[in-house]
């Protein structure tokens, strides 16, 4: 199986599609409670989904891959974005910045390269 879709909870769709088209996100279904985005990568699609209020605060995670993190990172700094963990190496072997969108969800970019699916202590079959 493949993952191709994700759905966020959202305090107010229309910050939120500001916020992932600023994350440079192409918009591919947009309604008052409702949107959806393209990968800027590959097939993948995420959305977000109108909601009234968060249980206890949004648990939800959300890692998109970077080729190029820094660079990403710098160019949505520049469009006013900001980011509550700059980039930064972690002991995982990946590189990490962290955001929260407009309704609180965590989201990473990251860098891993072959650690993502071949880290030192992958698990052998």
């Amino acid at each position: 199986m493949e993952l191709n879709h994700v759905t966020l909870p959202a305090l107010d769709v229309a910050a939120s599609v500001a916020f992932y088209r600023a994350m440079g996100f192409a918009l591919v279904v947009h309604a008052p409670h409702y949107a959806r985005f393209r990968s800027t990568v590959g097939d993948a699609t995420f959305s977000v989904h109108a909601v009234d209020a968060l249980a206890d605060g949004s648990r939800t995670v959300v890692y998109f891959e970077c080729a190029t993190l820094d660079q990403q990172v710098a160019e949505m700094q520049a469009k006013g974005l900001h980011f509550a963990q700059e980039p930064r190496d972690e002991a995982w072997l990946w590189r990490e910045a962290r955001l929260l969108d407009p309704s609180g969800n965590v989201i990473f970019l990251y860098r891993a390269g072959e650690n993502r699916l071949n880290p030192p202590w992958r698990v052998r079959t």
